[in-house]
């Protein structure tokens, strides 16, 4: 006995983790219900050593494979519904539902293109049976609607891209681990133009570009689709980009205490922006960020819906930051 070499097996705790697609199938999850699972934090990813997309820790498949009702119940968390259904789901009608989301009353959670390149936006059916189930929202769903919302769509807004963008930067920061990593997230949403007013210095700008989070497959590059989809998911109302703006100023000063952005050893000292001379506060960042001085974007794509959603939209009236980006979580 004494001679015989006893072996240990490597414990799932300590195997490598997952890369997201062999995590899909291990969780028995589409493409889409993972990716939907990972963005509402039903299942948590790790940084992949040396960088790259992120991956899922065999723990953590662990964990959720032994949480209650799987797997049928985390499909229902990630279920993705059209307006048709939606509506369904809510016993109102498919107009009905529409003139909701382009109020912001509902929140989209992802969109695709179909063939002929209209905007196809889904909504999480757990979000849509439970705002039906709220008594306070009973008035919206039957009669007329309140005055401040049809003077609302009356103004041609239509707010479904901008609450994507909000839940979409909420997932994005909530996966940054520094302030690099969170001034790329929020640079993501900005227009290049936008940022290169505020990042002067070029080897900033590259390294904010590296450290841009995966954009979503919507065609390939340059595509008219990848164009459709880069006008959603760049903010285009004034209010929303000065507030973006004033949280990349942050961000980006957070980011330069924390280190400098990496850049060739030429010899010469660093050319392109200047620290601040004082501590640069949110009502600071915000003056900098003046939203009198910002381009006027042109309206989005055609989108699947009432023939009036091509009016442009117009501003609403700013809010702090944080209520944005928790506004429909609130909902």
């Amino acid at each position: 006995m004494g001679g015989d070499t006893i072996t240990t097996p490597t414990t799932r705790a300590h195997a490598a983790p997952l890369a997201q697609g062999r995590a899909a199938r291990e969780l028995g999850l589409k493409r889409g219900e993972f990716e939907l699972a990972v963005r509402l934090g039903r299942v948590r990813t790790v940084p992949a050593d040396g960088g790259g997309r992120r991956r899922v820790a065999r723990e953590e498949i662990e964990r959720v494979r032994d949480s209650a009702g799987f797997p049928e119940r985390l499909r229902e968390h990630v279920r993705a519904v059209g307006t048709t259904e939606g509506a369904g789901l809510m016993d109102i009608t498919t107009a009905r539902f529409t003139r909701l989301a382009r109020a912001g009353i509902l929140t989209p959670v992802k969109f695709y293109l179909n063939r002929y390149r209209a905007v196809v936006w889904l909504y999480l059916a757990e979000e849509l049976r439970e705002f039906a189930a709220a008594e306070v929202n009973a008035p919206l769903l039957t009669g007329r609607a309140p005055d401040r919302m049809r003077a609302r769509l009356d103004a041609g807004i239509d707010l479904r891209a901008r609450n994507w963008r909000s839940r979409q930067a909420g997932f994005l920061l909530g996966q940054c681990t520094d302030a690099w990593e969170r001034a790329a997230a929020v640079a993501s949403l900005l227009d290049p133009v936008q940022i290169a007013e505020l990042v002067r210095c070029p080897y900033e700008r590259g390294y904010l570009h590296k450290l841009r989070p995966e954009p979503s497959g919507h065609g390939a590059p340059d595509s008219p689709a990848a164009r459709i989809a880069e006008r959603i998911t760049t903010a285009d109302d004034p209010h929303e980009i000065s507030w973006l703006r004033a949280s990349l100023l942050l961000s980006m000063a957070e980011a330069r205490r924390l280190r400098p952005a990496p850049r060739p050893s030429t010899g010469h000292p660093a050319v392109g922006h200047q620290e601040p001379t004082a501590p640069l506060t949110h009502a600071r960042a915000l003056a900098l960020a003046d939203p009198e001085t910002l381009p006027v974007t042109s309206p989005g794509p055609e989108e699947e819906n009432p023939p009036d959603d091509d009016v442009p939209r117009r501003p609403r009236p700013p809010r702090k930051l944080l209520d944005w980006l928790r506004r429909n979580r609130e909902a």
